[in-house]
């Protein structure tokens, strides 16, 4: 009876694969099986785009500012010398004397003066930097300051082909902005001409308001004949 009853038990027994924990082994191992998707994303990218992986590498900021200096040595070098050291005299009669655009180009050609070609004379005014405005405006003020000068007669002397050969717009500017007392220039040349030319009052102020003299006006003249003594 027992070996009967224990056959039976046998045969009531499920085979291994239909046994609840045989599924959950299988799921497990499928789960681990499957690949993650951020690792393939990221190695696929890695791969269609290797440059994120390592950033490619800028130029450097210091061989590129050498290359353009270079390039403006090479530049310089294509002007003749000559050119150069006309500029360059040029540059001294413009910053230390404050000449005029004419006065520098004569002066560069002169055979009295530095005897530099006329081409390469028109290279360095061509070339020069200067604000002729501002050397006019200089040369006026040292004209009202040293010489006593009228307005008028430091006009003249700043446009005159004789003298320093400025344009009439520069000397214009000049005038315009020439804080000058002309009233005190005009008594300053009065007594030059009085006291050491021993003129008479009256020929004094003639000579102060002619155009072919000092070029005062007929108030500046007045004040000054009024005030010597």
């Amino acid at each position: 009876m027992r070996s009967e009853r224990n056959m039976r038990r046998r045969k009531r027994r499920k085979p291994f694969y239909k046994k609840w924990w045989f599924w959950l082994l299988i799921i497990v191992l499928i789960f681990i099986a499957i690949p993650k998707g951020n690792d393939s994303n990221k190695s696929s990218d890695k791969a269609n785009n290797p440059t994120t992986a390592k950033q490619v590498k800028k130029p450097k900021t210091n061989k590129v500012e050498k290359d353009e200096s270079n390039k403006g040595k090479e530049t310089n070098t294509t002007v003749p010398k000559e050119d150069q050291n006309a500029l360059y005299k040029a540059e001294t009669y413009s910053n230390s004397m404050h000449m005029s655009k004419a006065g520098i180009y004569d002066q560069l050609t002169s055979e009295a003066g530095e005897k530099f070609s006329t081409e390469a004379a028109q290279y360095a005014v061509n070339n020069l930097k200067a604000d002729y405005d501002k050397n006019a405006l200089i040369k006026a003020k040292s004209y009202s300051d040293t010489q006593f000068m009228s307005k008028q007669g430091i006009l003249e002397q700043l446009s005159s082909d004789s003298g320093e050969k400025f344009t009439q717009e520069e000397a214009q500017y000049a005038v315009d902005n020439l804080k000058a007392n002309y009233n005190k220039n005009a008594l300053e040349k009065a007594k030059s001409y009085y006291n050491d030319q021993h003129m008479s009052k009256d020929e004094v102020k003639e000579q102060l308001t002619s155009s072919s003299g000092e070029g005062f006006t007929q108030e500046e003249a007045q004040y000054a004949v009024d005030n010597l003594k």
